[in-house]
């Protein structure tokens, strides 16, 4: 077994014996997905208009309850100074956390989506589009927020610093993945999906290198 697959499982071990960081992201999600349509009222063609905006937001800020603890732990307990001395590359472990922490985070919120998708009174076509469009953002949000957690990893209470450093970067998944919805909506074709997509794989590309690189230089310093 390679060390980013041993990486990969452990780390899905402990996100499931703990729990806390995946839970407290579903319970985010499910409690925004609830609470906005008791505050907006019954008006379902105001809910629906805004649906895809609002549920994308709350999936940024729900993976964002657990990035800063991505690689505080190890970073904390001398783990990442052994891991950058095994044969692995930084760059493979860095794609482990990635994979990892959108299994236990992204992945779980694109399967509640079609639940939330119902509260906002959303269409069949809308609502099947939300899935597809965070099945295929999501990864990007785990990616680049891989990033900012190496930057600031080092940092205490680094975790307040992180939002402010990924969220810029996450505005285009919001962008794309929002305007699909909205365009499913209204019954029109819309090409923001594919730019959803290329904007994802870009980001799963660059961003084990760049998670790397920050890695190196918190260990380094």
């Amino acid at each position: 077994m390679t060390g980013a697959a041993a990486l990969l499982i452990r780390d899905l071990r402990l996100a499931t014996r703990a729990g806390s960081g995946s839970a407290l992201a579903i319970a985010f999600f499910a409690t925004v997905a609830t609470l906005f349509p008791l505050a907006l009222g019954p008006d379902l063609r105001l809910l629906a208009g805004i649906g895809g905006g609002v549920l994308w937001v709350a999936a940024v800020l729900a993976a964002l309850l657990s990035l800063d603890r991505l690689f505080q732990a190890d970073f904390d307990d001398g783990t990442l100074d052994v891991l950058a001395l095994a044969p692995s590359s930084l760059e493979s472990l860095a794609a482990a956390k990635i994979l990892a922490h959108w299994l236990v985070t992204g992945l779980p919120l694109t399967i509640l989506s079609p639940l939330a998708a119902l509260t906002f009174g959303l269409d069949k076509l809308a609502g099947e589009t939300l899935l597809f469009s965070l099945l295929i953002g999501s990864p990007a949000l785990s990616a680049i927020g891989a990033i900012g957690a190496t930057l600031t990893v080092a940092i205490r209470r680094g975790g307040l610093l992180l939002p402010l450093i990924i969220l810029p970067l996450l505005v285009p998944a919001v962008i794309f993945g929002a305007g699909s919805i909205v365009a499913a909506s209204e019954g029109a074709r819309h090409g923001a999906l594919y730019l959803l997509a290329a904007f994802s794989f870009a980001s799963l590309v660059l961003a084990p290198f760049a998670a790397a690189a920050g890695l190196r230089l918190n260990l380094a310093s």
